[in-house]
């Protein structure tokens, strides 16, 4: 009868905890400056920060990917490759240039597995343009996109964003450019998406305050 109790208790308790709002400074950092987000037309942009070199980042993607999957109209889902060193810098170029060649959807996954199944570095220009030319595209034109002016500027800008996040590693979640989850905070990778979606929510209700607030 104690055990049943006690049992009681624990799942009521847990059922508390779920259901409870993330409290900032604990589940998530508010930036005291706010990064300018890519949202238009009233939208919510939820950004994964993360490096394929990255375990963790490897582990979060599958319970990411089911989570951004079902996200409603308002919310938009966008990565950033995280530039903290030589070797993050070009795997940033290797997902800015798989986007610019039209294959990131196709790459993204596979260069997650090549490296963290399969053994593989994929830093060399030479190994990451052998690696894409499996997606349709020559050689000579994934090392094109590796040297342009476009992955070079969005290095740029990714770097930019790195600093504006205030980010001691990956992987984090920043929501709407000014809350920033990483799984210290949130306590597991699990939790990461749900205390997004709790932040989502909580943002939609303060906009939705405010207009109503200036229509009066």
């Amino acid at each position: 009868m104690l055990k049943q109790w006690m049992a009681i208790v624990a799942g009521l308790s847990l059922s508390t905890l779920t259901l409870a709002a993330p409290v900032a400074g604990q589940d998530y950092q508010v930036l005291d400056t706010p990064v300018e987000t890519n949202a238009k037309n009233g939208q919510i942009e939820v950004t994964e920060v993360f490096w394929y070199g990255c375990p963790h980042c490897y582990d979060l993607e599958e319970p990411l990917d089911a989570w951004a999957a079902d996200l409603p109209e308002d919310v938009v889902f966008e990565r950033l490759p995280a530039t903290m060193g030589d070797t993050w810098v070009r795997h940033a170029a290797a997902f800015f240039a798989a986007k610019q060649l039209g294959i990131l959807d196709q790459v993204h996954e596979d260069f997650f597995d090549a490296i963290h199944q399969d053994g593989k570095k994929l830093i060399d220009e030479d190994d990451i343009a052998a690696f894409y030319s499996n997606y349709g595209v020559s050689e000579e034109d994934a090392k094109k996109a590796l040297n342009s002016f476009g992955v070079k500027s969005q290095i740029n800008q990714a770097h930019a964003k790195m600093r504006g996040y205030q980010l001691m590693g990956v992987p984090a979640l920043i929501v709407d450019g000014r809350y920033v989850i990483t799984p210290n905070s949130a306590g597991s990778l699990e939790n990461m998406p749900q205390i997004a979606s709790a932040l989502i929510d909580q943002e939609r209700n303060e906009r939705s305050g405010s207009e109503q607030a200036q229509g009066e």
